[in-house]
């Protein structure tokens, strides 16, 4: 894929990312999507699965992403699964590691071994609502407003400093089912967004938060409502 330009028109270096799967890989689809316009500042190195099963494996072999299954449950231990995974992370030369619905916690030495180089999406606007079940507890508590948040990983589950979030409304029929839809709308315009920033070299971690460099801040860390709102 052709290359972004820098300041001076010349051809730039795009920033390799491997990407972390379980599943169908909708927001992996997102990425595809994002990586395949010429301006884009990252390219998809390599998806890894953890599932033979993984849907996901099949949009990026599709179209000549490399991948690779690591089923975690040939390991006796985390950390020889995840040894594994860092050798074909490097490999494959990546420098962000992106979490796509990959469905396996992560030991405190991963995470170290690639800390700000390691991103997650979550379906909430955290820290409201981590773990699972986030929308049936959004709609439990009442709330009017939740969303989806991309963050850089840290070891506790769910928590790290915030790159960027997507609001959507809770409207007062919606079940967990709807509720999800609509989130994960948003999960696919806030991820390729987020991935952008920390490409550009754009976001970096200051303490506990993440500094965006750009004259509207809230333009880059904060994605509109209704883009994820479905009624007009």
């Amino acid at each position: 894929m052709a290359g972004v330009s820098d300041q001076t028109g010349a051809p730039g270096r795009r920033m390799r990312i491997g990407v972390l799967i379980s599943g169908r890989g909708s927001n992996l689809q997102a990425l595809i999507e994002a990586a395949a316009k010429p301006d884009y500042p990252a390219e998809i190195a390599l998806v890894i699965a953890n599932q033979p099963e993984a849907a996901g494996l099949q949009r990026a072999e599709a179209i000549g992403i490399p991948t690779q299954v690591i089923d975690h449950r040939l390991f006796p231990s985390r950390v020889g699964f995840e040894a594994a995974v860092t050798d074909a992370l490097c490999t494959a030369g990546c420098e962000l590691v992106c979490l796509a619905g990959f469905m396996r916690v992560l030991t405190g030495d991963f995470v170290a071994r690639w800390t700000d180089r390691l991103i997650n999406i979550h379906p909430s606007l955290l820290p409201a609502f981590p773990g699972l079940h986030t929308h049936a507890e959004a709609l439990a508590t009442g709330v009017r407003i939740t969303g989806a948040t991309v963050h850089f990983v840290r070891e506790q589950v769910d928590q790290g400093p915030i790159i960027g979030q997507a609001a959507v409304p809770v409207h007062d029929d919606d079940t967990a089912d709807t509720l999800a839809a609509r989130v994960l709308e948003a999960e696919h315009a806030l991820y390729p967004h987020c991935v952008r920033l920390v490409a550009d070299g754009r976001a970096t971690v200051s303490g506990h938060r993440v500094r965006i460099a750009e004259a509207d801040t809230r333009q880059s860390a904060l994605l509109n409502p209704p883009l994820a709102d479905g009624r007009s």
